[in-house]
């Protein structure tokens, strides 16, 4: 019982994690469509299985994901054995995290957030948490300033570097911010500044600025990102690969989901053919009644 209490406190931590990651990580970068097909595909749940064992279990966890229920998506407990049993004994363990978490501290600064929930927590009014998790991993650039080499569009200074990039390769990006200028003495408006900050490939760095003119600008930040170089495999390959990934991290979040979807299919089928039995037996019991 202390056990099942200290995995809900360590769920419950990481939601709240996983939340506040979310208000801290606010972006206008605009999410993508993930495609959902992808949900009921046992081929793309069992790939994205073995991507989140062999690139996301290393530091993050799924303590609320056992190993059994992989049986759900096709899978035997042989092949669950011998190919994504890696931090485990016995079938009916959670999904643990292979790193210790005074490691964890001690090289990201906090403990990388269980991924049990997160494709629940990072639903918003812009799109699901697929969504978000799909453009996610879809949009890191190479930036030479931040201690791992990376960042990303999504979710600014993200502390994460970008582990599926032996697939993706890596890009530049292109960082738009327009801001009005005001006299420090005064504080009259003086038109907008646009600033221009450009990585390349590699995580270079440059910077320009240059005045507003024309037209009707205002404040806000935009970011492009470059085109991929040196990746182990196409885009349209790693988009295919990632969203395989983000299928089985949204399975995780709801492993019953679609067992419910299909019984709720056939509930709905017995009280259609249910309301017409009672419409006529109702009109049995009432027919002599004036």
């Amino acid at each position: 019982m202390k056990k099942l209490f200290a995995q809900l406190a360590a769920l419950l931590a990481s939601a709240v994690i996983a939340g506040a990651a979310v208000a801290a990580g606010g972006s206008s970068f605009p999410l993508d469509r993930f495609p959902v097909d992808k949900l009921t595909d046992q081929a793309a749940l069992q790939n994205g299985a073995k991507l989140f064992v062999n690139y996301c279990l290393n530091c993050h966890g799924a303590s609320a994901m056992r190993y059994n229920r992989l049986r759900d998506i096709g899978l035997s407990e042989d092949q669950i054995k011998r190919h994504l049993m890696f931090t485990a004994d016995k079938v009916g363990e959670p999904m643990k995290v292979a790193i210790r978490a005074a490691d964890a501290k001690e090289w990201f600064g906090a403990l990388p957030p269980d991924l049990s929930v997160i494709a629940r927590a990072r639903a918003s009014h812009d799109g699901s948490g697929a969504d978000w998790l799909y453009t996610y991993l879809r949009a890191y650039y190479r930036d030479g300033t931040r201690s791992t080499g990376w960042n990303n569009a999504l979710f600014e200074n993200v502390g994460m570097p970008h582990v599926l990039w032996p697939m993706q390769g890596a890009r530049g990006a292109t960082i738009e911010d327009i801001r009005e200028a005001r006299d420090p003495k005064t504080g009259k408006s003086e038109g907008f500044v646009r600033t221009t900050v450009s990585f390349d490939a590699q995580g270079h760095r440059t910077e320009a600025s240059d005045k507003v003119t024309g037209g009707h600008p205002h404040a806000g930040k935009t970011i492009k990102l470059g085109k991929a170089e040196g990746g182990g495999v196409s885009s349209a390959d790693y988009d295919s690969q990632v969203a395989d990934l983000v299928a089985f991290v949204t399975y995780m979040s709801d492993p019953t989901a679609g067992t419910r979807v299909r019984l709720g299919a056939w509930v709905l089928m017995f009280l259609a053919l249910f309301t017409v039995f009672a419409w006529n037996l109702n009109r049995v019991y009432w027919k002599d009644v004036k």
